[in-house]
């Protein structure tokens, strides 16, 4: 796994969209067209807006996959992910497909296979993910199954998971937000391959440090992401500020 500290969120966010641009172009280049993973969350703003700027992407060659979402939520709701992705990227780029997962769907295990079955057909060029205030790499909190090739999986939400949903302004309070998601699993998530993992902001000091130098574990869902070659995350000098390692600073 490669680190790069910046001094900025939006420089962090700039030099994070040129990689992706950059796997972007050669995977239509070689294979026409591109397979992606999409993440979520106040952390992802920047680079998501960075990277539909980016000049000279075919986009009506780019599939996206959904990497979570909540279990009973609408897709109208303000804290619905297919709600975001389609405001900041659909709506935005207009991509050839995105396979959104149906949160509301009444049975999220045949949601679950279902996803799983698409995703199956396909190899992923690059995910795009962050890592949350508990550690967790998409939906998946502590501890994390490392385990199942399962593609999705339905999980149970952590109280720190639904605290920093709440922090970060999606919901007025804990209770109003759901105890489960389906999400991707982190198997499924190590078969892209490359992963950018962005992650700007102090409040991710502790997990950032916690994932990146203590040992690889589950309850610490995101260091999984060591173990993975083609690896790059994206860090500010907030989200650093708990790093021992000497890493460079761009």
């Amino acid at each position: 796994m490669k680190v790069a500290i910046f001094d900025s969120r939006l420089k962090l966010a700039e030099a994070a969209s040129d990689e992706a641009a950059g796997i972007i172009r050669q995977a239509i280049d070689e294979r026409g067209q591109a397979y992606l993973i999409a993440a979520t969350g106040a952390s992802q703003f920047e680079f998501l807006e960075a990277l539909v700027r980016q000049p000279n992407i075919d986009w009506e060659h780019t599939t996206f996959f959904h990497l979570d979402e909540y279990v009973g939520l609408p897709a109208a709701h303000p804290a619905s992910f297919r709600k975001y992705l389609k405001e900041r990227i659909v709506d935005r780029v207009r991509p050839a497909a995105f396979h959104f997962v149906n949160g509301d769907n009444p049975d999220p295990v045949a949601e679950c296979r279902r996803l799983g079955v698409l995703i199956s057909r396909q190899t992923i060029d690059a995910a795009f993910v962050g890592i949350g205030e508990n550690g967790h790499l998409a939906f998946n909190d502590p501890p994390a199954d490392f385990e199942t090739l399962e593609p999705y999986l339905v999980v149970e939400l952590d109280q720190a998971c639904r605290r920093q949903q709440v922090g970060e302004g999606w919901f007025e309070s804990v209770d109003d937000v759901p105890v489960q998601a389906i999400s991707m699993s982190i198997q499924q998530i190590l078969k892209a391959r490359h992963v950018l993992c962005v992650v700007p902001d102090r409040r991710k000091a502790r997990a950032v440090r916690d994932c990146f130098e203590l040992e690889i574990s589950p309850l610490r869902p995101a260091s999984i992401l060591r173990q993975h070659l083609r690896t790059t995350s994206y860090l500010d000098t907030e989200s650093a500020a708990l790093l021992k390692q000497r890493w460079t600073t761009q």
